[in-house]
């Protein structure tokens, strides 16, 4: 008889590990089979080195389901925006309402049209809102390192709040913010954007670099803090 020939996964399959969802990555960078929590996707990544060690990471992720379910259920649940709600950006509470004309906010109120795109009209206009915040928070801590102005860019990262491309002969320097930042305490956005600021003169983490963030907004460390704390509430809101 010959051996039935053990299961073939890809980069990117999904399956079942006690009930709880975990999907197969390749990291060409990693140099070990590893779990990590996706808290934006309330997942679990099995991350293996090649394709040829998936099989490991699946068999390593069996061996860890107890671990996978503890953290998954740890999560909180997906909050879907909806009338009647409230969202808090930049410190401050909007009620959620319908009405009609365009998505805007209006004194308290985020008022929406009411079809099946109302939670995304939503979601656009605090990532506007978060854009407007983020670049004038930019042009502040930019100006007090003596750096020209980057250009900035909102998107929805899944581990970064920010990152930071310094200035090169070829092309001028640009910062990308996660818009959720918006739905943080505005003084931990604005560390955010200190911080990647802090990286137009160091694109390290050394002592240099945390000077110069304390020099732009104080100790980091509550505002850091506050980001562990609270990731996972803010990559469970959605629409």
């Amino acid at each position: 008889m010959f051996a039935r020939s053990a299961q073939r996964f890809s980069d990117g399959d999904r399956l079942e590990v006690g009930g709880w969802p975990v999907r197969l990555k390749v990291d060409g960078r990693a140099r070990r089979i590893s779990l990590r929590v996706d808290r934006a996707r309330s997942e679990i990544v099995a991350l293996s080195p090649t394709p040829r060690r998936l099989n490991e990471a699946v068999a390593f992720a069996q061996e860890k389901a107890g671990w996978i379910a503890k953290q998954l259920a740890a999560l909180p649940e997906r909050m879907s925006l909806a009338p009647g709600g409230v969202l808090r950006l930049n410190d401050k509470p909007f009620r959620l309402e319908v009405g009609a004309g365009r998505a805007r906010i209006d004194g308290d109120r985020i008022v929406a049209p009411d079809d099946a795109n109302w939670g995304l009209k939503v979601i656009r206009l605090a990532k506007r809102e978060a854009l407007t915040v983020l670049t004038e928070r930019t042009a502040i801590h930019a100006a007090a390192l003596g750096r020209p102005m980057p250009s900035v860019a909102i998107a929805d990262p899944k581990a970064r709040w920010g990152s930071c491309r310094p200035a090169t002969s070829r092309a001028p320097a640009a910062i990308r913010y996660s818009w959720r930042l918006i739905l943080a305490p505005a003084v931990v956005a604005d560390y955010v954007a200190a911080h990647e600021c802090a990286h137009l003169i160091e694109a390290n983490h050394g002592p240099r670099f945390w000077a110069l963030c304390e020099q732009l907004i104080g100790d980091p460390t509550p505002h850091r803090a506050w980001l562990r704390a609270h990731a996972a509430e803010l990559h469970a809101i959605g629409a």
